[in-house]
């Protein structure tokens, strides 16, 4: 079951990792104007947030920090899906790419979502 967990673990990170890569190539490819600009910065900031804050819940000092650390990433991950619906919402972008980045950030928040319950002993 530990190697289960740590298996998962990994994995995760990976997918995040790449979800971040995606998103940073996606970003790249957003027209030169001022509003992709401006939400294309926001993307970039929220979607690396929720990388970043999952690293970090991994090096908590306690449990409690451990969960902070997950719920602000879940809050990334929503912040990013605002982002990514108003770029496709007024139609910059890949739509195709768009919807593929929304619905791994749906499976990422959720997976998040389901760890913060588990962790607060809710599930």
């Amino acid at each position: 079951m530990q190697n289960d967990n740590v298996k998962f673990k990994n994995e995760f990170k990976k997918r995040l990792y790449l979800f971040v890569l995606r998103v940073i190539k996606f970003i790249d490819q957003l027209p030169a104007d001022s509003v992709c600009s401006v939400l294309g910065k926001q993307l970039l900031r929220s979607s690396t947030s929720i990388l970043t804050n999952y690293i970090e819940a991994n090096s908590a000092s306690s449990k409690k920090d451990f969960i902070n650390f997950f719920t602000y990433a879940l809050k990334s991950a929503n912040e990013s899906k605002v982002w990514l619906t108003l770029l496709r919402d007024s139609n910059k972008g890949n739509t195709h790419e768009i919807n593929y980045l929304l619905n791994e950030l749906i499976e990422i928040a959720n997976i998040l979502a389901s760890s913060i319950l588990t962790l607060k002993g809710k599930k």
